[in-house]
C-alpha cells in the first residue's frame, strides 16, 4: 500500500500540486508560509511545514526562497507593499481632507480585518529586532506619516516638522485602534468602529488654523 493511500492513525501525505510557472508558485509559496509564521510565528515556523502546506518538496521551496529569514522578508516586504497601497489610495481619493482622514481611518480596520491575518505579521511580528524587519517597518511608517504630513502641511499654517509629528501621530492611532478593535472580537461593527476614530482624529486636525 503506498503512503497515499494508508489511513486510519497514519496520516496521509497530501499529492503534490501540479507544476505551476515561476510566478505563480512563489505567490503560492507566500500564501503558504504566511499561514505558518501567523500561526506559529518566526521562530516556532520551520521550512518543512511550510513546505507541507504548500504541496511542494523542500527543494523547490529552497529555489525560491534560500532561508526561512529571506522568505520571511519577502512576505513582509508583500504585505507592506500592499498596506503602503491602500493607504495611498485611501489619501488620494479625493482633496477634501475630512474625507481623506476617514478613508484613511477606514483603509487601516480594513487591512487588519482581513481574514489572511497579514497585520500580524507587519504590526506583532516577533521578528521587530532583527535589522532588516526593523528598516522596513520604519520605512513604511515614515513614508506614509511623511505623506500624511504633507497633507496636512499644505493645508494648515504648520511647520514642517509639526506637521510630521501629526503624521505620524494619526498613523499611530489608526493602527492601535485598529489592532485593539480586532482583538476586542469585533463586536462592534467595522464601519462604526472606523468611524469613531475618524471622528476623533478629525475633530483634533480641523483646529488647527487653515494655510490662507
Amino acid at each position: 500500500m503506498t503512503l497515499e493511500a494508508r489511513t486510519g492513525d497514519q496520516p496521509t501525505r497530501r499529492a503534490p500540486l501540479a507544476r505551476l510557472p515561476r510566478d505563480e508558485r512563489r505567490a503560492q509559496l507566500l500564501a503558504s508560509a504566511l499561514e505558518v509564521f501567523v500561526t506559529n510565528g518566526y521562530h516556532g515556523a520551520a521550512m518543512d511545514e511550510i513546505a507541507e502546506a504548500a504541496r511542494v518538496s523542500k527543494p523547490v521551496l529552497y529555489q525560491h526562497f534560500p532561508s526561512k529569514r529571506e522568505l520571511y522578508l519577502a512576505l513582509l516586504d508583500s504585505h507592506l507593499a500592499k498596506l503602503t497601497e491602500m493607504l495611498l489610495a485611501a489619501l488620494g481619493s479625493t482633496t477634501d481632507n475630512k474625507l481623506r482622514v476617514q478613508a484613511t481611518m477606514k483603509a487601516y480596520f480594513q487591512f487588519v480585518a482581513n481574514d489572511d491575518q497579514a497585520h500580524r505579521l507587519v504590526f506583532e511580528s516577533d521578528l521587530v529586532n532583527d535589522p532588516d524587519v526593523a528598516a522596513r517597518l520604519e520605512k513604511f511608517n515614515s513614508e506614509y506619516a511623511n505623506a500624511i504630513a504633507e497633507v496636512i502641511a499644505e493645508d494648515t499654517k504648520l511647520a514642517p516638522l509639526e506637521a510630521t509629528l501629526l503624521g505620524r501621530a494619526l498613523a499611530g492611532m489608526a493602527q492601535v485602534s485598529a489592532r485593539y478593535w480586532l482583538e476586542a472580537n469585533g463586536d462592534l461593527d467595522i464601519e462604526v468602529a472606523s468611524e469613531l476614530v475618524y471622528r476623533l482624529a478629525w475633530r483634533g486636525i480641523s483646529r488647527f488654523p487653515k494655510e490662507s
